[in-house]
């Protein structure tokens, strides 16, 4: 069971300053998605899934954090069969997989305190001109790397729950009550961050 996105290392990824994955990160996404070629987007994959098993990672802890992601990218995909040529299609999972790897990569090699000072950092000139407040941005974030460990282990005790008690496991009767139960730790924490003053609007 997940605890944490963060995984313990010395690759030289876990080396790399957090502000630089950040960068790179979104240099390519703009890069893959300004590009059909196939010959461009099976290195980027090849490099993003060979960089993301480097991590230190088995590979069932490996495929348990992006397995579902990459289900939900076949299941699109199969669909756009049906609506666009096979090649597009190719170029959509690679380039879709390749980004889901490149950032699997820089959650698993960045503790979240590291990731919102990072994030805080590199919005501070868009807070000067008075679009955003960077601290509640990245405070946001951090929040979201923080619990997806936890709704993922929600989502199997409710699967596990249902499976005692002989109910037949179905998304619709998972869904609901974890969404339910992620709604309400939402408002606890929305709460505690409030009445401890850490937004500052």
């Amino acid at each position: 069971m997940l605890t944490s996105l963060y995984v313990e290392g010395q690759t030289w990824f876990h080396r790399a300053p957090v502000r630089a994955k950040l960068i790179a990160l979104l240099a390519l996404s703009i890069a893959l998605f300004t590009t059909n070629s196939l010959l461009l987007l099976l290195p980027a994959f090849l490099f993003c899934g060979g960089l993301y098993f480097s991590l230190g990672l088995t590979l069932r802890q490996a495929f348990a954090r992006v397995g579902f992601v990459f289900f939900t990218i076949l299941v699109l995909a199969l669909v756009n069969l049906f609506l666009i040529p096979v090649p597009d299609v190719f170029a959509l999972v690679l380039r879709l997989m390749a980004l889901v790897l490149f950032a699997a990569a820089v959650t698993a090699t960045t503790t979240i305190g590291a990731f919102m000072d990072a994030v805080t950092a590199l919005l501070r000139p868009i807070e000067r001109l008075g679009l955003v407040q960077a601290a509640d941005v990245s405070l946001a974030l951090g929040l979201v790397l923080r619990f997806v460990p936890d709704i993922f282990a929600r989502y199997q005790a409710i699967r596990e729950a249902h499976r005692a008690r002989g109910v037949p496991i179905r998304s619709l009767t998972i869904i609901g009550p974890l969404i339910i139960l992620t709604l309400k730790d939402a408002d606890t924490i929305a709460a505690a961050i409030d009445a401890r003053g850490f937004r500052r609007q």
